[in-house]
C-alpha cells in the first residue's frame, strides 16, 4: 500500500499510539507528510514492553511527519481536554481521529473483577465517546474529517459475548459509537467507521500476555492495519462513513493482492489464527446457532467421536508425539457431555475417558464440530476464533493441535 500524500498537511489525534497498531497508523501517515497527535499513557519506559510517547514521537519525525506527543489516560476529562487544546495551538486544527486505546480481559462473568470491567468500559466505550466528543467541533471545520475506531463489526452471535461479555459489551460500546455518530454527523461531512483485523495482530503487548513466541507465526503485523486504516482515511468523506471494515477486505478492494507481506513470521506458511468477532455469516442472536448437537453414530450404530479417538490412537507413533509433547482433553457436547483425550507426553495415547497425565489444554466443541475437526473440514484456529472451540489452559499448546492433525491425515 503505497502512500499518496492524500494526508499531507492533516491532522491526525490517534490515543494509545506509543506502540503497536497506534504507531504503526501513526508512521504510516508521517510518511505523507502528516502531523500527528499521540496522545497515550507511556511517558515512562514500561518494564516489559518497549516505547513510549517520545521515542514514538522521534520516530514519527524521522519518517517525515511533525509530532506533539502528550500524555492522556482517556479515562480522563481534563487530559484529553489539554491535549485537544495544545493540538489546536500546535498546528490549528484537528482533521482526523483515530481511537486505538483499548483495554483487554477474556474472562468470564463470575471471573471478571469490577475494577477490570471499569477499566475496560471507560477506556474502550467511554474513552472513545469522550475523544471523539471533544474533537468534533474541530472536525466540523476540516474538509477531510475522519473517525476511525479500531473496533468490530457489531455481531449479535452469542459465542462473542458468553466466554468475555464484560470484553465483548466494551469493545461493542465503540462500534456503537460508529453506528451512531455516523449517522449523527454525516450533515457535518465527518466520516465515523470502524476498522478491524481478520488475523491475531503480533504486537510487543501480545507476545507479553501470551508469554510464547508460538504466537507470532500464527499472526499478522501491525502494518496491515496501518496500511488498511490509511486507505479508509484517504477516501473521500461522503463515499465512506458508517461502515465496519475488516482489513484485508480494504486493502483488496485497493489492489493489494499479496498479503503474505504482512505476515509476522515470513517463515511460517501455515494457518494463521482468525481473530475475535467474525462470522462467515450474519448472526442475529435469536434464529441461529440454537440447535443442539446429537450423538453422532454411524452405520454400525456405533459412536463415531469414540471411532476418531480410536484411530489417532493406532496411528500415534513416539515421534508425533515427541514433536507435540502435551495432553489434551476433548469434551465433547451433546444430550450427554463425553471426555477423550489425546496424551503426546509420552509414547502418545488417545481414547475415551480421561488421561492420567494433568491436560495442559480442554478443548469443548460440539459432537459434529469435532468430526470437522478432525476430518480436515475446520481449522482449529478458525474453530476458536469462530466459538465453536472453547479451549481453557494452554493456547499456543492447543494450536499445535492444527500440525498434529495435519500429520495424521497423512497417515489415514
Amino acid at each position: 500500500m503505497l502512500n499518496t500524500g492524500k494526508l499531507s498537511g492533516l491532522t491526525l489525534f490517534i490515543t494509545g499510539g506509543s506502540r503497536g497498531i497506534g504507531k504503526a497508523i501513526a508512521l504510516k501517515a508521517a510518511r505523507d507528510g502528516a502531523n500527528i497527535v499521540i496522545a497515550a499513557k507511556t511517558a515512562e519506559p514500561h518494564p516489559k514492553l518497549p516505547g513510549t510517547i517520545y521515542t514514538a514521537a522521534k520516530e514519527i519525525e524521522e519518517a517525515g511527519g511533525k509530532c506533539l506527543p502528550c500524555v492522556v489516560d482517556v479515562r480522563d476529562e481534563s487530559q484529553i481536554a489539554d491535549a485537544v487544546n495544545k493540538s489546536i495551538s500546535k498546528f490549528g486544527g484537528i482533521d482526523i481521529v483515530v481511537n486505538n486505546a483499548s483495554a483487554i480481559s477474556l474472562t468470564p462473568t463470575l471471573d471478571t473483577e469490577m475494577k477490570r470491567y471499569d477499566l475496560m468500559h471507560n477506556i474502550n466505550t467511554r474513552g472513545t465517546f469522550l475523544v471523539s466528543k471533544m474533537c468534533i467541533p474541530y472536525l466540523k471545520k476540516s474538509k477531510h474529517a475522519h473517525i476511525l475506531n479500531i473496533s468490530p463489526p457489531l455481531n449479535m452471535n452469542p459465542n462473542w459475548f458468553r466466554d468475555h461479555v464484560a470484553y465483548t459489551m466494551a469493545k461493542y460500546g465503540m462500534s456503537m459509537c460508529v453506528l451512531g455518530m455516523a449517522a449523527e454527523l454525516r450533515a457535518d461531512n465527518i466520516a465515523v467507521n470502524a476498522l478491524w483485523p481478520r488475523t491475531a495482530i503480533y504486537t510487543a503487548a501480545v507476545e507479553m500476555l501470551s508469554g510464547s513466541t508460538e504466537a507470532k507465526k500464527l499472526s499478522r503485523n501491525p502494518e496491515i492495519m496501518a496500511d488498511a486504516a490509511y486507505a479508509v482515511l484517504s477516501r473521500s468523506v461522503e463515499n465512506c462513513t458508517g461502515q465496519f471494515l475488516v482489513d484485508d477486505e480494504v486493502l483488496q478492494q485497493e489492489g493489494v493482492t499479496d498479503l503474505n507481506q504482512y505476515a509476522s513470521d515470513p517463515t511460517y506458511k501455515g494457518d494463521l489464527m482468525m481473530d475475535f468477532f467474525l462470522d462467515e455469516s450474519p448472526h442475529d442472536g435469536f434464529n441461529q446457532g440454537k440447535g443442539k448437537s446429537q450423538q453422532a453414530k454411524n452405520s454400525d450404530g456405533k459412536d463415531n467421536i469414540e471411532g476418531i479417538f480410536t484411530k489417532i490412537n493406532s496411528h500415534l507413533t513416539p515421534e508425533i508425539a515427541k514433536g507435540t509433547n502435551a495432553c489434551f482433553l476433548f469434551v465433547v457436547k451433546g444430550d450427554e457431555d463425553r471426555t477423550y483425550y489425546v496424551d503426546l507426553t509420552g509414547n502418545g495415547a488417545a481414547g475415551k475417558g480421561k488421561p492420567t497425565t494433568k491436560p495442559d489444554a480442554t478443548l469443548t466443541m460440539e459432537a459434529d464440530k469435532i468430526e470437522e475437526l478432525f476430518d480436515g473440514k475446520l481449522k482449529a484456529a478458525d474453530a476458536y476464533m469462530s466459538g465453536k472451540l472453547k479451549i481453557s489452559g494452554n493456547l499456543m499448546k492447543a494450536m499445535k493441535l492444527e500440525k498434529l492433525m495435519k500429520l495424521l491425515k497423512a497417515k489415514y
